[in-house]
């Protein structure tokens, strides 16, 4: 591995955050992999050193899964050296792949950290509701060819709204300390064949998001009536869970901090902009 570069002296030392956009699809998740597969952290911090003319090293916000997007990543880094904050946008974007880009770049202080500053973080997943798959945005939604009902899976969704042990929407692999998080929002809207899960928490355990849409499609189907979802908390029990719905269809969309000085975007993605019924987060 590439030595990270040492920081002797604190007075020449910058942290630099970062908003990012992705596309999940052709990557192995945002990690980067002892076996060198294609990774976003690998492809930025790629892009990232050869502007700042030394390695760094890349703090992000939250860790998306293989095939997973984002419309509001936020990342920091520490360098020594001196670029506009322009500079560090448009050269970073020039050496990256088309499917990821740098939507801002921000010169803060040391005491910002992207992932532990982060106070509350929100994700949108977008089912396409119809009996044929899309072709145009196939990799940006899951499709879901039997009909679903909205309303019992709003019924459902309140359930898990709170404080709670999600040891049932936690993956094995999860490395989090523990499984109480705080859900402060789930939210199901549809407009034609698209089904938006807007979801709010202080935090995230592995799989989590895509293992709640899982039992919110089998009750939206009528596999399972609307009090699966607490009773499949309260199990506490991962493999009461049911199926964990695909990658495809998930972003993360926004990391709140306690500060006003970080570039705010719309949450997205894109298309997603003025969707009836999403309250910004």
């Amino acid at each position: 591995m590439t030595e990270i570069f040492p920081f002797q002296n604190d007075e020449h030392r910058f942290r630099i955050a970062m908003g990012v956009e992705y596309r999940g699809t052709d990557y192995y998740g945002w990690q980067i992999q002892k076996s060198n597969l294609p990774t976003v952290q690998g492809a930025l911090t790629e892009a990232i050193s050869s502007v700042a003319n030394h390695p760094v090293d890349l703090i992000v916000a939250g860790r998306t899964d293989a095939g997973v997007h984002a419309s509001n990543q936020v990342i920091h880094f520490d360098t020594h050296s001196v670029r506009k904050e322009y500079g560090w946008t448009v050269g970073t974007n020039t050496r990256l792949p088309r499917d990821i880009s740098v939507q801002w770049a921000k010169i803060v202080d040391t005491t910002f950290h992207a992932r532990f500053a982060a106070r509350e973080r929100a994700y949108r997943f977008v089912v396409y509701n119809a009996p044929i798959p899309a072709g145009i945005l196939r990799d940006g939604m899951t499709w879901e060819r039997m009909p679903l009902n909205l309303k019992r899976m709003q019924q459902a969704a309140q359930f898990l709204i709170g404080e709670h042990d999600f040891s049932a929407f936690r993956a094995a692999e999860c490395q989090a300390k523990s499984p109480v998080k705080e859900v402060r929002e789930l939210t199901l809207v549809q407009q034609g064949r698209l089904i938006v899960l807007q979801a709010r928490a202080n935090g995230f355990l592995h799989h989590m998001v895509r293992n709640i849409m899982g039992v919110l499609l089998a009750i939206g189907r009528g596999d399972q009536p609307v009090e699966w979802a607490r009773d499949v908390l309260e199990t506490r029990d991962r493999n009461q869970g049911g199926v964990t719905a695909p990658g495809a269809g998930l972003y993360f969309v926004r990391a709140n901090y306690d500060r006003d000085d970080l570039p705010q975007r719309d949450a997205g993605p894109a298309f997603l902009d003025g969707f009836p019924g999403l309250d910004p987060v």
